[in-house]
C-alpha cells in the first residue's frame, strides 16, 4: 500500500531503523522481517507481546508529531498490549473503523466496549465502504446497505463522532496495490477528499485531546489557567 514491498530493517547503536514511505512518514512491520511476504506470521501471544514492546521501544522513531498504531479487527492480546505498554506515555485515543454492514457493527461496538473499559479516549468513527463512487460518471450508490442505520447511527446511540463516511474508489484500491499515493494521483476523488476531511477532524479531536491533557497536569500542579 505505501510502496515499501521488499524494504528490510536495519539495526544501528540508536535502535532499529524504521523504512520512509516519505520524508515525514516512517513504518514498522512484521512485514519487513518476513523472508517472503508470503509467509505466516504463526506466533503464540507471548512472542506478539514481546514484538509489540520492540516496535515500541527499540525502533529509533525520532521525534513525531503522530505515532498511529494499526490494531487487527477484535479485541485480542495486541489490543491489550499496546494500551497497557503506551499507557505512561498517554494515548491521545483510538479511531475506530467500520463498515456500514451490521455484522462489522457488531464487532465494533465490542472495540468501543473494550476502549472504555480500558480508558481509551475515543477520538471518533469512520465509516468505510459507505456507498460506491463510480469513475465514469461520479454517482454513488449503496453497495452495502446500511440494514441498522451505519455508522452515522450508532454514533448517536453511544455519543460519539462520526469523522467521516468513505466511499469505495476503485482508483484508490490502484493506487494502493500499486504503492502509490492516491493524494497526489487522484485529489479531485470523492473518497480522497472525504479521507482528507476525516483526517483533519482527527488532528482536531488529538490537539483537543492533548489542551486537556495539559491543562489537567497544570491543575495537579496548582497552576490554573
Amino acid at each position: 500500500m505505501l510502496g515499501l514491498a521488499g524494504e528490510q530493517v536495519h539495526q544501528s547503536g540508536s535502535g532499529w531503523s524504521p523504512v520512509y514511505a516519505d520524508e515525514n512518514l516512517a513504518v514498522m512491520s512484521v512485514g519487513f522481517l518476513l523472508n517472503s511476504p508470503d509467509d505466516a506470521v504463526i506466533w503464540r501471544g507471548p512472542k506478539k507481546n514481546t514484538m509489540i514492546k520492540n516496535f515500541l521501544r527499540d525502533v529509533d522513531w525520532g521525534d513525531l508529531e503522530y505515532l498511529v498504531v494499526d490494531t487487527p479487527p477484535g479485541t485480542s492480546d495486541e489490543h491489550l498490549s499496546v494500551v497497557t505498554y503506551l499507557a505512561k506515555a498517554g494515548i491521545d485515543g483510538a479511531v475506530i473503523v467500520t463498515t456500514p454492514q451490521e455484522i462489522s457493527l457488531q464487532d465494533v461496538r465490542k472495540e468501543i466496549s473494550f476502549c472504555r473499559k480500558v480508558n481509551v479516549p475515543i477520538l471518533g468513527v469512520v465509516e468505510n465502504m459507505a456507498g460506491f463512487v463510480c469513475p465514469k460518471c461520479k454517482v454513488e450508490s449503496a453497495i452495502f446497505p446500511p440494514s441498522t442505520g451505519g455508522a452515522e447511527k450508532m454514533c448517536q446511540d453511544l455519543n460519539l463522532t462520526l469523522l467521516g463516511r468513505i466511499p469505495l474508489d476503485p482508483l484508490i484500491g490502484r493506487c494502493c496495490d500499486e504503492g502509490k499515493n492516491f493524494l497526489d494521483e487522484i485529489p479531485q476523488s470523492r473518497a480522497t477528499q472525504a479521507l482528507i476531511a476525516a483526517a483533519d477532524k482527527i488532528k482536531e479531536a488529538c490537539e483537543l485531546a492533548k489542551r486537556g491533557t495539559e491543562n489537567t497536569h497544570s491543575h495537579s500542579n496548582g497552576v490554573h489557567y
